[in-house]
């Protein structure tokens, strides 16, 4: 026996496939599915199932860590069946490919993994995009075959990035999409490779169909056999109103009180509160994750220049009213326009439910210049002051 109970060696009947699990839409985390790797010996009488998602809520500061950017997962092995069941409870689908290797070669991927397991040796950073549950389970092979192992990637027609990559799982969850498409930046949208595509479970499924293994002097199909292990059912997925719907009404809301303002000779100043705040609110925390955390896809976001920081600032200046400010509200009317124009030119795809609100932040900033631009403004809304003459 080794490590946590697990057989050292395994015999000639053993097999070692590759699990693939499908996605699940209660939370963001789910919704991309999952890989691991099975190793069954039914001489040996075991069947284990080896997880590189598993992460451990009891680690020191694992909150703190989470938000900063040190993501550490660990490499779980542990009973198949309790592994197959809990998927099957959650309705997704599980796929296995039986790997075709050599007694050697399992050994070696055997022994690696058994390795890989110990305490000392289980934890490892996690990178949404480059080191997580699949890559990781890929690069098991990889480095433990070496030159044995081709993947073809030549089966990818598309060149997506890996937004759009990401973007194909959260049709279900929009939200989550715009959350992460407002928290990741341009590193997002960088055109993936093939093989940078298998850190999707189902890509990684799909490059193990495509990948050949060198056995015995002639190079084979790396799958054996693939079986259907579960077929999930359709379910209905229900949820929040779509956010452009959402943002939409806050844009058609912006529009009246715009004409309402003109017409008054008024500012509405509690909306711009709201608007402006939130917005200035999120460019500060955008900006965080670009500058204090290591979250390496957060860099270079685009968002921010609809999000600007400088909101916030602005929005306490409404107490004052500095002359700076309606020059301040130009210049965010002038940027709002040029974004919207060049929207689709952009280096970062943004979200398109964020469309309403880039034209909300426009029509009231613009509202903002000139209705100050002709002395129209009240003072301090909050404060109750009265309106300048």
């Amino acid at each position: 026996m080794y490590g946590n109970g697990i057989s050292q060696k395994l015999s000639e009947e053993a097999t070692i496939s590759i699990i693939t699990c499908g996605p699940f839409h209660e939370a963001v985390y789910f919704a991309f599915g999952h890989s691991a790797i099975r190793v069954m010996d039914p001489v040996a009488g075991f069947d284990y199932v080896f997880n590189y998602g598993v992460f451990d809520f009891n680690q020191p500061n694992f909150y703190l860590n989470f938000a900063r950017g040190y993501n550490y997962y660990l490499l779980g092995a542990y009973d198949y069946q309790q592994f197959k069941n809990s998927y099957i409870e959650d309705n997704r689908f599980i796929h296995e490919q039986i790997l075709n290797l050599t007694a050697s070669q399992k050994e070696r991927v055997y022994d690696f993994l058994l390795w890989n397991a110990l305490p000392e040796n289980r934890s490892y950073r996690y990178d949404y995009f480059y080191d997580n549950c699949a890559t990781r389970v890929r690069d098991v092979f990889a480095k433990v075959l070496d030159k044995d192992v081709k993947f073809d990637g030549s089966y990818i027609t598309t060149d997506y990035s890996i937004r759009q990559l990401t973007d194909i799982y959260l049709i279900e969850q929009p939200w989550g999409d715009l959350g992460i498409d407002i928290g990741l930046g341009m590193p997002m949208d960088k055109i993936a490779t093939p093989y940078e595509y298998m850190f999707l479970p189902a890509y990684l499924e799909s490059g193990f169909d495509h990948a050949t293994i060198w056995n015995d002097s002639t190079t084979t199909p790396m799958i054996k056999e693939k079986k259907i292990v579960y077929e999930s059912k359709p379910e209905k997925v229900s949820g929040l109103p779509h956010p452009l719907y959402v943002f939409g009404v806050v844009a058609l809301i912006a529009l009246v009180l715009c004409a309402r303002d003109f017409r008054n000779q008024d500012i509405s100043a509690w909306f711009d509160v709201l608007l402006f705040g939130t917005a200035g609110l999120l460019g500060i925390v955008l900006l965080m994750l670009w500058f204090l955390t290591d979250h390496k896809a957060a860099a270079n976001n685009m968002n921010l220049l609809w999000a600007l920081p400088t909101h916030f600032i602005a929005v306490f200046a409404f107490i004052k009213n500095p002359p700076w400010l309606k020059h301040y509200f130009l210049l965010t009317s002038i940027l709002q326009l040029a974004i919207l124009v060049g929207w689709s030119f952009l280096p970062q795809q943004l979200n398109t439910a964020l469309i309403p609100i880039v034209i909300a932040l426009m029509m009231r900033s613009y509202i903002q210049y000139v209705l100050r631009k002709r002395g129209v403004y009240k003072r301090a809304s909050i404060a109750g002051l009265p309106k300048d003459e």
